[in-house]
């Protein structure tokens, strides 16, 4: 990585804050599935690499809200584990029986929660 690359992480870091980043991450993954739906060419690459991020985006988020340090109340981290447990459900379908209809509900689930994140919601 450049060092001026370097310099805009940290600094993207230092100005943005985790709800903030939490949103983005969630954008770039509903682009990168939506491209791939856009651009429909049957499974490939490209689908595996959205459904990679994605999916580990959401292990990370259904982790988070397991642990007892978070401060969300249970019934906030009970609908996170429940929207990720069926991220997780429709990546293995989608993985499974290619369909690019598939992809809508994971593009809507995380543009949906960044918008709220982001307190566009």
């Amino acid at each position: 990585m450049s060092n001026a690359a370097q310099a805009y992480a940290r600094t993207s870091q230092t100005t943005s804050s985790p709800r903030e980043i939490e949103a983005q991450a969630l954008l770039k993954a509903a682009r990168q599935l939506q491209e791939v739906q856009t651009n429909w060419a049957g499974p490939g690459k490209a689908l595996d690499t959205a459904l990679l991020f994605n999916r580990r985006l959401w292990s990370i988020f259904m982790s988070a809200a397991q642990t007892d340090e978070n401060p969300q109340p249970i019934e906030v981290r009970q609908n996170i584990a429940n929207i990720g447990v069926f991220v997780m459900k429709q990546t293995v379908d989608m993985q499974m029986n290619p369909d690019p209809a598939k992809l809508k509900p994971l593009i809507a689930i995380n543009c949906n929660l960044a918008a709220g994140l982001s307190g566009r919601g």
